[in-house]
C-alpha cells in the first residue's frame, strides 16, 4: 500500500467497508446502511483509493475480500466497536421521555406471544417509543445485530456467534391442540391416538416450530393432514370448530387459550426443548436504550427456572 492519505477516511467508510464484509454484495450492504447501490460503489471506491487496493473483488459468488481486506478487517470492526462504546456510554435513555425506533428480530409467532403485553407496557410507560419488527433469516442474526441493522433478536435462534449475549426467558414444549368438546377422551393420548387423529398444519418462520416436522417424521409419527396454511393465526379457529387439532408451542397455545376453548394435551414422547431467549450483541452493551429494553423484556417474560 502506498501512504494513506488519511483526509478521505470517514465513520460511514467504515460501514460500508464492515457491511460489504458481512453481507459480499453492494446491494445487500446499500439496504442495510439505507443507502443507494450508486453511493455504496461510490464509497467503495473512496476505500480503494485510501488502502490502495481492490478490497473486494466481484465473483460469481459475490464480492470476495482480497489479502488487504482479511488484514483490514479486525482493526476497523474494533475502530467502530470503540467508537460505539464511546457514543452509548455518554448517551442518556429515559423511558418516559424518549422518542426512538428499536428494531427487534422475532418469528410471527414471537410476535403474536410478546407484542401484545409489551406494547400495553410501552402505551403506558414509554409512549414515544416505537417498535420495528424485522424477520431476518436466523443465519445473518448475528451480522444484523453486530452492524446495528437490529437491536434484539427475540425467540429460538440457535448458532449466534461469540459476540452475542442471550438470556433464557422459558423453555417451551410443543403439545397436541383440540377444541373443549373433542371426541377424544384421553387427557394423555398415545401415539395411536395421534396417529388416529386428522390435523391442520400451520407453517410459521419460527425455527423451532419449523423443526417439528423432521422431529415427528424422525419419531415416524404419520398424520393425516387435512389442511395446510401458510400462516398459523387460523388454525386455532379452525380446530374450535372441528374435529382436527394441531401441534403448537404451549406458549403459543395457552395464548389462544385463554378463552379456555381448548384441551391442551402433552404428547406422549419427548420433543427437543424450545430454549426461547432474549438476544443482543456486545458491541451495543453499554447502549442505555437497548440496555432498558432487554431488562423490560426480560422483566416481563422470564420465567423462574
Amino acid at each position: 500500500m502506498t501512504k494513506l492519505n488519511l483526509g478521505l477516511a470517514d465513520l460511514n467508510l467504515l460501514r460500508v467497508f464492515l457491511a460489504i464484509w458481512d453481507l459480499r454484495s453492494l446491494t445487500a450492504a446499500g439496504d442495510r446502511l439505507e443507502l443507494t447501490q450508486p453511493a455504496v460503489s461510490h464509497a467503495l471506491r473512496r476505500l480503494r483509493t485510501l488502502f490502495d487496493d481492490p478490497l473486494f473483488v466481484r465473483t460469481p459468488t459475490g464480492m470476495v475480500p482480497t489479502d488487504a481486506a482479511h488484514r483490514l478487517y479486525p482493526p476497523l470492526a474494533q475502530a467502530l466497536s470503540i467508537i460505539n462504546e464511546a457514543v452509548q456510554e455518554l448517551a442518556k435513555f429515559d423511558p418516559a421521555t424518549a422518542r426512538r425506533t428499536f428494531r427487534i428480530s422475532m418469528s410471527d409467532m414471537s410476535e403474536f406471544f410478546f407484542l401484545p403485553p409489551l406494547l400495553a407496557l410501552l402505551e403506558r410507560d414509554a409512549r414515544g417509543i416505537r417498535i420495528e419488527v424485522a424477520n431476518v433469516p436466523v443465519e445473518s442474526v448475528s451480522a444484523a445485530m453486530r452492524a446495528g441493522e437490529i437491536d434484539l433478536a427475540l425467540g429460538y435462534v440457535p448458532g449466534l456467534d461469540m459476540g452475542c449475549v442471550s438470556q433464557t426467558l422459558f423453555v417451551d414444549e410443543h403439545v397436541c391442540v383440540v377444541r373443549a368438546n373433542h371426541p377424544l377422551g384421553r387427557s394423555r393420548p398415545t401415539r395411536e391416538d395421534l396417529a388416529a387423529l386428522r390435523y391442520v398444519y400451520a407453517s410459521t418462520n419460527a425455527t423451532g416450530h419449523r423443526m417439528v416436522e423432521q422431529w415427528l417424521d424422525e419419531l415416524n409419527l404419520k398424520r393425516d393432514v387435512v389442511v395446510r396454511l401458510p400462516h398459523f393465526v387460523v388454525a386455532p379457529e379452525i380446530v374450535m370448530n372441528t374435529d382436527l387439532a394441531v401441534i403448537f408451542p404451549r406458549s403459543i397455545a395457552q395464548r389462544f387459550n385463554r378463552g379456555k376453548a381448548f384441551r391442551i394435551l402433552p404428547l406422549p414422547f419427548a420433543l427437543p426443548p424450545i430454549e426461547i431467549q432474549i438476544h443482543s450483541h456486545t458491541q451495543f452493551a453499554n447502549d442505555p436504550g437497548v440496555v432498558w429494553l432487554r431488562e423490560t423484556i426480560s422483566g416481563m417474560f422470564r420465567r423462574p427456572e
